[in-house]
């Protein structure tokens, strides 16, 4: 019987699985891709203690640092998708889609989300070509430049406040007439001169050689133009890597895990999740390490004082 079951192999996962081994917990990693999200960018400059490395050398350093902690007490299952988790009188079982079943005292989930793609004309072309999906990892390659942000809720705004810091001007285009970020945020970025509101916004097409050039749009009423630039930061929303766990633990409206943050519990006794699967406030990397970390020490706590 394992003390634990980490599933996932993004920073929250790599980082618990180096908690547990160090405190020496008996520790089943379940792995079905390393480095989350991140493993797409070019250059990721916010790291700590890394001021510039690519995402697949971040996935590849997370996944190294992991196994050299595989011991007696660190197993590692990679290529493992999980399916479902069961409550049983020992602890849980855990099913992945290969039909293994495993079984430990306690769980931590750590399966991070997928960004909503743009499904528009030429996206998936120029995605990594100055089509991002993280204002936070990409943006300084911008700086000077023109970009343009997609979406309407507070991620995009958030992003456009940042990218207002340093690109020489910033278009955020929404479709709808009306935006759900905080109406004080609203207010407060639209009294930057460098940035540009567009809504009922029809997004057409982005275009570029080797490069994005620039987004092709239709606002209502208007006739269709080509907004000219070298960067599109698209943020439409996330998509929880949660599917397997409906009915287990309890979801939000996003199908996000509700956790307690001062610990990272879940609402079933024995559980944890930490990273971009749950429903915290903010999703970065620096903040699913240390939030894996901080459930890794209550679980240690839990394990130890049952």
């Amino acid at each position: 019987m394992n003390d634990l079951i980490i599933i996932g192999g993004g920073p929250a996962g790599c980082a618990a699985a180096v908690y547990a081994s160090r405190k020496r917990l008996k520790t089943l990693m379940v792995v079905f891709e390393w480095g989350g999200q991140s493993t797409v960018s070019e250059d990721v400059q916010n790291w700590i203690g890394t001021p510039h490395i690519s995402g697949a050398l971040l996935g590849e350093s997370l996944k190294k640092h992991v196994l050299e902690y595989k011991s007696d007490v660190l197993e590692i299952k990679d290529g493992e998708k999980a399916s479902k988790i069961e409550k049983t009188e020992k602890g849980f079982l855990l099913s992945t889609e290969s039909g293994a079943t495993f079984e430990a005292r306690s769980i931590l989930i750590t399966t991070g989300s997928g960004r909503r793609k743009m499904s528009i004309t030429g996206a998936d072309i120029f995605e990594n070509k100055g089509l991002t999906y993280c204002a936070s990892c990409d943006g300084p390659l911008f700086s000077d430049q023109d970009v343009i942000v997609v979406g309407g809720g507070n991620a995009a705004f958030e992003s456009a406040a940042q990218l207002l810091a340093y690109c020489k001007s910033v278009t955020l285009v929404n479709r709808s007439e009306s935006f759900r970020a905080d109406p004080v945020t609203i207010e407060k970025l639209k009294a930057n001169p460098k940035l540009r509101l567009l809504t009922n916004t029809e997004l057409l097409e982005v275009v570029g050689n080797k490069f994005v050039t620039g987004m092709r749009i239709k606002q209502k009423d208007m006739a269709e133009e080509t907004l000219a630039a070298t960067g599109i930061f698209v943020e439409i929303g996330q998509i929880p890597n949660t599917a397997f766990l409906e009915g287990f633990v309890e979801l939000n409206q996003f199908k996000k895990i509700v956790t307690d943050p001062m610990t990272q519990r879940t609402s079933v006794d024995g559980v944890w999740a930490a990273g971009d699967a749950t429903n915290g406030l903010y999703h970065q990397n620096n903040i699913a390490a240390g939030d894996a970390v901080k459930a890794l020490e209550d679980i240690y706590l839990a394990l130890h004082t049952k």
